[in-house]
């Protein structure tokens, strides 16, 4: 990637080390480079692995010189969210906790990447254990939307987004729970896949709630995200939940034509005064450009929308309860010293953990706690079950579902930060999508005229259909031709 962005797409690399006009040493030097001179006043990063990633550089120069075959992402220089173990890097998941953890192990999707000759740059910051919308709630230093740094770059993978968005890596790794790789899509102009539940390994990602998380790309278009998911995507033996079904058709992805495609409208993500005018009017633009193009768009109805949010801050606590029992000083990271072991528990987690994930903790163990399971859990997880089985009627009707990602562009840092519940609401579009485990993709469709920010747009497809989801996503791209940020 170099300072005149002739490397920054997975294509332009693949011509420069063809051609010979750039090496991956050279490319991964532009993006250190932009990283020293950029990162300071953006904070994408919690870690930088300059050396690691020389060293790979060379080896692939090496092997380039040598005539031998190279992998799929030679020379793309790859960010990763810092919730995904990288052998021999910290590991923090953005939390004091996990203070001088170094992971000995690499997560399926590290391994997937270099073994197709991806470069990784470093981890990016992100709220503290995913859990956020904003990237303030990381223990070390809030993100900044390179757009306007005055503005939140999203969250939880706000650091993965906004390496991308300020071209400080070519692609990036984040995960999504409850949106957290498409709300932060969306406020930084960038493209943002969750694939579908089961599709890639969640092996060596740190669990928040692991009936929802997944792992997906981030790319500054649609065929570099479509290539980044075609190396992630496959059957992994140590992930229980990972699905033997593959995803062909990424790698070399094909536009779906828009002429004669059924295009659903969810009714309750277009309520009047549900979103700012600003937004609403860059989706229903993009809709209308949609409709002339040759789709078929309808009105539908996800009626158990309106329980996402409730049924998610259910599910997720609760999950996470379990999930951060393990954090506790013993084995690895922070380790306070108490009068007896219940002692030493207690004081390591009120020092390690943050006020949102002692927030979430106690949620989840409230309603996990005898007496209140079938009230709670139980009750939101047949509710999660009706929300999914809302999509599937819809899927019988439309090709995709189209709306919003966010009610609003970013905001302002520190303006929700005192506000839970505001900040809660703020993923009202895309919670559904991880209830019902579909896979569903942020792609940026205008910018809002008062403030200058991205407006993503959200597309939806049922379970497994993400390789037509990202090929319909690439011809609405061309349609939009939404310019990228250049800094």
């Amino acid at each position: 990637m170099t300072e005149n962005h002739n490397t920054n797409t997975i294509a332009a690399i693949r011509l420069a080390l063809s051609g010979g006009s750039a090496t991956a040493s050279s490319i991964l030097e532009s993006c250190l480079n932009r990283i020293d001179r950029l990162d300071s006043g953006i904070k994408s990063f919690i870690t930088v692995a300059r050396d690691r990633a020389r060293d790979r550089a060379r080896a692939l120069d090496d092997k380039i010189k040598k005539g031998a075959a190279t992998g799929k992402l030679a020379g793309v220089v790859v960010a990763v969210k810092d919730n995904i173990n990288i052998s021999g890097l910290p590991t923090t998941c953005g939390s004091r906790i996990l203070n001088k953890y170094i992971s000995p192990y690499d997560a399926a999707v590290v391994q997937k990447l270099e073994r197709e000759d991806a470069i990784i740059i470093g981890k990016t910051n992100l709220d503290e254990f995913a859990m956020g919308s904003s990237t303030e709630n990381s223990s070390f230093f809030p993100t900044k939307n390179p757009w306007n740094t005055q503005h939140v770059p999203g969250g939880s993978s706000g650091g993965s987004a906004a390496a991308v968005a300020a071209n400080l890596a070519c692609v990036s790794l984040g995960s999504d729970t409850g949106g957290s790789i498409r709300q932060p899509a969306a406020f930084c102009g960038v493209v943002g896949v969750k694939p579908t539940y089961g599709s890639v390994s969640r092996y060596g990602l740190v669990a928040f709630a692991s009936s929802l998380d997944q792992i997906g790309p981030f790319a500054r278009n649609v065929d570099d995200a479509a290539a980044v998911l075609s190396v992630l995507s496959g059957r992994d033996t140590r992930d229980s939940t990972s699905s033997p079904r593959s995803l062909d058709g990424l790698e070399d992805l094909s536009r779906v034509p828009i002429k004669g495609l059924r295009i659903g409208l969810p009714e309750e993500y277009f309520i009047e005064g549900a979103m700012a005018p600003e937004v609403a009017s860059a989706v229903e633009k993009t809709v209308s450009t949609i409709e002339r193009a040759g789709a078929h768009v309808k009105k539908i109805s996800l009626p158990r929308t309106q329980y996402g949010v409730a049924t998610y801050y259910i599910i997720a606590p609760s999950e996470a309860s379990s999930n951060l029992a393990r954090f506790d000083g013993v084995k690895y990271g922070l380790s306070s010293s108490g009068s007896g072991l219940i002692d030493s528990y207690k004081e390591t987690r009120e020092a390690g953990f943050g006020p949102e994930v002692k927030r979430r903790i106690m949620l989840g163990t409230y309603a996990l706690s005898s007496g209140y399971y079938d009230a709670y859990y139980l009750a939101a997880q047949k509710v999660r079950a009706l929300v999914a089985e809302d999509f599937r009627r819809a899927f019988q009707e439309v090709d995709f579902i189209v709306s919003p990602v966010t009610t609003t562009t970013a905001f302002k840092i520190g303006e929700r930060i005192s506000d839970p519940l505001s900040m809660y609401l703020a993923d009202i579009f895309t919670i559904p999508v991880n209830l019902a485990g579909i896979p569903a993709v942020s792609l940026p469709c205008g910018l809002a005229d008062s403030s200058g920010l991205p407006v993503g747009l959200q597309i939806m497809a049922t379970h497994f259909d993400d390789v037509r989801m990202l090929g319909f996503a690439k011809s609405v791209e061309d349609l939009v031709q939404f310019k990228p940020l250049e800094i």
